[in-house]
Formats: structure tokens, C-alpha cells, sequence
């Protein structure tokens, strides 16, 4: 189940966020710290996992503390989704 939660982040980040569909992107690479991703990105990303994977993102997670990663975002959807 994380797997393809991780392959639909990875989609729509490289398709939607990044407009690079042949970028690949690794499930521990750093999207935020490293600048792959800005905030304005995040709350697209937000607003795609709440609307994908039915779970709620506050605004104060929205930082790289939270979901740096493509496993960080997924661990979250799995928690709240189980939660």
C-alpha cells in the first residue's frame, strides 16, 4: 500500500508540480530542504493528498519537518488513513 502511495506522489509531483515526467524521483530524496519543491508546491501537494487519499493535512504540517520526503508524505497517509 505505501508503495502505491509513494508512486502516485512521485507521479503527480513530477507531472503537476515539476512539469519533468521523466524526473525520477527516490522515496528518500528531500523535496523541501532541498528546494526540489516551494511552498507555494506544498499546499498543491496538501490539497492532492487530501483529495486522493481522503486524510487531512494541517497547515502547520506543511514543512519539511513533517514530510521532507516521498516516505515521510506516505508514512503520514498510512498513519491517518489507519489512524
Amino acid at each position: 500500500m505505501k508503495n502505491k502511495i509513494i508512486q502516485a506522489l512521485e507521479t503527480y509531483l513530477k507531472q503537476e508540480v515539476l512539469q519533468q515526467p521523466n524526473r525520477s524521483i527516490q522515496a528518500v530524496e528531500p523535496l523541501i530542504s532541498s528546494g526540489l519543491i516551494d511552498s507555494f508546491s506544498l499546499v498543491d501537494v496538501a490539497l492532492f493528498v487530501e483529495d486522493n487519499f481522503d486524510v487531512r493535512i494541517d497547515d502547520t504540517e506543511l514543512n519539511a519537518d513533517v514530510f521532507d520526503t516521498l516516505n515521510q508524505l506516505a508514512d503520514l497517509i498510512v498513519e491517518r488513513q489507519n489512524g
